[in-house]
């Protein structure tokens, strides 16, 4: 049984402009999670973002949307973590993943960036990689000079509901997520 996660980070670009936007879907899983448990994010400059405190499965769990941008996450989850004495194995980083379809989710411990930069400045922050990740397929555009263009965009109509449907199968599993029984979540959501 691993730790029980007590940091729970959604990667987003904050602003309206990138709210329906591919990048964003840390942000509408953590927007969902908190909607389910009653968790009201306010803004606590001191980490940098939007925090919500609550506790979840007999667990209390910080949840945190960094108001940085995406390139400089890491700041927020360091300076919360820091402050609550939460070990990067505590630490669950919801992101959007180009190499996963729409429709995917995965979690998994480690790892590299894959160019994520959210992921890239975390790593640089924590000093270390050994952090969960609950990835959310958004496809890729098949070109590397067109990443950008398209994690700023906002997906398909037929992409949104497929990314969706991943998104509630993650939901189903953030109970096991949070309580450690990490082999029992993985199974449940790569199986499906």
């Amino acid at each position: 049984m691993s730790e029980p996660i007590k940091l729970i980070v959604g990667l987003g670009n904050p602003g309206s402009e990138y709210e329906a936007t591919r990048h964003n879907a840390g942000f509408w899983w953590l927007d969902e999670l908190a909607r389910e448990h009653n968790a009201n994010f306010r803004t606590d400059n001191k980490f940098h973002g939007l925090v919500a405190r609550t506790t979840m499965h007999g667990h209390e769990v910080h949840l945190l949307k960094p108001q940085t941008f995406m390139n400089v996450s890491g700041r927020a989850v360091v300076a919360l973590a820091l402050f609550y004495k939460i070990l990067p194995n505590q630490i669950l980083v919801v992101h959007d993943e180009l190499d996963l379809p729409p429709g995917g989710a995965k979690l998994k411990l480690g790892g590299g960036h894959g160019g994520h930069n959210g992921l890239k400045d975390i790593i640089a922050h924590l000093g270390t990689k050994e952090f969960w990740r609950l990835r959310i397929g958004i496809g890729h555009p098949g070109e590397r000079a067109e990443v950008v263009n398209y994690v700023l965009k906002a997906p398909r109509k037929e992409e949104q509901v497929l990314i969706d449907e991943a998104m509630q199968r993650a939901q189903d599993v953030a109970s096991l997520i949070i309580e450690g029984k990490m082999e029992a979540a993985m199974l449940k959501l790569h199986t499906n």
